[in-house]
């Protein structure tokens, strides 16, 4: 088996070969001029400290100078194939100008890029640009040498040196022909040899780039598991705000639907009561009118349980839940199943079934819509929900509102809402939900 992958390793590192031989080959001209402009920026900003604005300019110069550089590195590095290095966050400043003045000099990766223009990346650049270089020549000169090598205008004299005669593979008396022909033999060797390592060459030293890169050019990783902790933070407000709004939503339909009822078919038993022994025909009416008021509390209490997690999503899943709504949905409507027999955790389900009934009922009620397809699909570790209507379009996320609900919830479970509304239509709502190991086993 082992025989059988290192070929094919070996040749998929040729595949990476030209760009990284571009890449060190210019590394060298852009960190001399990277060196050159900082340093040039730095002293010179050093040295005009003392009037103190030209100074500060200077340095700022040289800073914002070292960022492109570092920039266009981590660019330069992408492009190659290796794996994108996260960038600093530069954007996080105080207001007013010496507040964004503070903010860039006490913030450490402007002086680690400085650092990295001044010193580091001119060194390494350097180091792996010659190597590269002779390497590249080496290869260059073991396949040309037999063209040039016995050109009377480029050999220096008779004594000068020859490979073959280094080695000791040839006498100091051997013609001129002979040592030719050895010579020829020698550097076509070392050649093909250069040529076998070239891919080793180039990945390691494009490797030793990246791993500097990425030590003083990348994010540190407090940085990320502070923007984490910022995230879970914001995504456990909007849950907690998503929760709010359908609470209060659930709140103002009881109060204005069943309860109203209840409350009717109260009224309506305590005047049949009153009415039994003196008029039983206007008691059996008033009775029959409250039986029909608890029929209506009854289905419209099973509506809005539909809206939360309805039998038949727990029995069933989310594909014969949604097809439930839309048998009952006053708008022709499609479900398109692409999960491909992906198993759909529960809770992700529950908050999938809100969102596209949410934007089910919005788009019968608002579009003006005569068809509405709902697509669940599963890809690229997201589980994606997408409610598309023919209506007239125009619709946007306001704060309080449907739509508005249906991204806090979204996001306080950790993914994201998408909205396409061009006026006249369509109209396409796409809630993009992360399915994690955790979430897939239902924990």
């Amino acid at each position: 088996m082992t025989t059988a992958i290192e070929p094919f390793s070996y040749w998929r590192l040729w595949r990476g070969v030209p760009r990284e031989l571009l890449f060190l080959l210019i590394s060298y001209p852009l960190a001399l001029t990277a060196f050159v402009a900082t340093v040039t920026l730095v002293s010179s900003g050093l040295g005009t400290l003392i009037t103190f604005f030209i100074g500060v300019v200077l340095l700022i110069a040289a800073l914002y100078v070292s960022r492109a550089f570092g920039w266009l590195e981590l660019t330069l590095l992408e492009w190659i194939g290796r794996e994108p290095i996260e960038r600093p966050d530069f954007s996080q400043v105080q207001p007013g100008f010496w507040g964004w003045l503070k903010s860039m000099f006490a913030n450490g990766h402007y002086w680690l890029y400085l650092l990295w223009a001044m010193v580091v990346n001119f060194a390494v650049s350097l180091i792996t640009w010659t190597l590269t270089v002779v390497a590249a020549s080496v290869v260059v000169n073991g396949f040309s040498y037999w063209i040039w090598g016995n050109n009377a205008n480029v050999r220096v004299s008779d004594n000068e040196w020859n490979i073959s005669q280094a080695f000791g593979l040839a006498p100091a008396s051997a013609p001129d022909s002979e040592l030719f022909v050895i010579d020829s033999i020698l550097y076509f060797v070392l050649g093909i040899v250069f040529l076998a390592m070239l891919p080793f060459i180039t990945r390691g030293f494009t490797q030793f780039h990246h791993l500097v890169a990425r030590a003083l050019l990348g994010a540190f990783r407090s940085e990320a598991l502070r923007q984490r902790v910022g995230a879970l933070t914001a995504a456990g407000v909007a849950a907690s705000s998503a929760e709010g709004h359908s609470l209060r939503r659930l709140e103002r339909d009881i109060h204005d639907g069943p309860q109203q009822r209840l409350v009717r078919l109260q009224m309506d038993l305590a005047a049949a009561d009153r009415q039994l022994d003196n008029d039983p025909v206007k008691a059996r009416a008033l009775i029959a009118e409250a039986m029909e008021q608890s029929k209506e509390a009854l289905e419209e209490l099973r509506s809005l349980s539909r809206g939360f997690a309805p039998p038949i999503l727990l029995d069933r899943g989310l594909i014969a839940a949604l097809e439930s709504a839309a048998v009952r949905s006053t708008v022709a409507t499609r479900v398109i199943d692409e999960t491909s027999g992906f198993e759909i955790p529960q809770e992700l389900e529950r908050n999938a079934y809100f969102v596209a009934s949410e934007a089910l009922a919005n788009a019968a009620k608002h579009a003006a819509a005569t068809s509405i397809d709902v697509v669940v699909r599963h890809a690229h570790g997201e589980l994606i929900v997408a409610v598309t209507d023919d209506g007239v379009g125009g619709a946007e996320i306001a704060a309080g509102h449907g739509l508005d609900g249906l991204e806090q919830r979204v996001r306080g479970f950790g993914g994201t809402l998408e909205l396409s509304s061009p006026a006249g239509g369509p109209t396409v709502v796409s809630a993009h939900f992360p399915v994690t190991v955790d979430a897939t086993t239902g924990s």
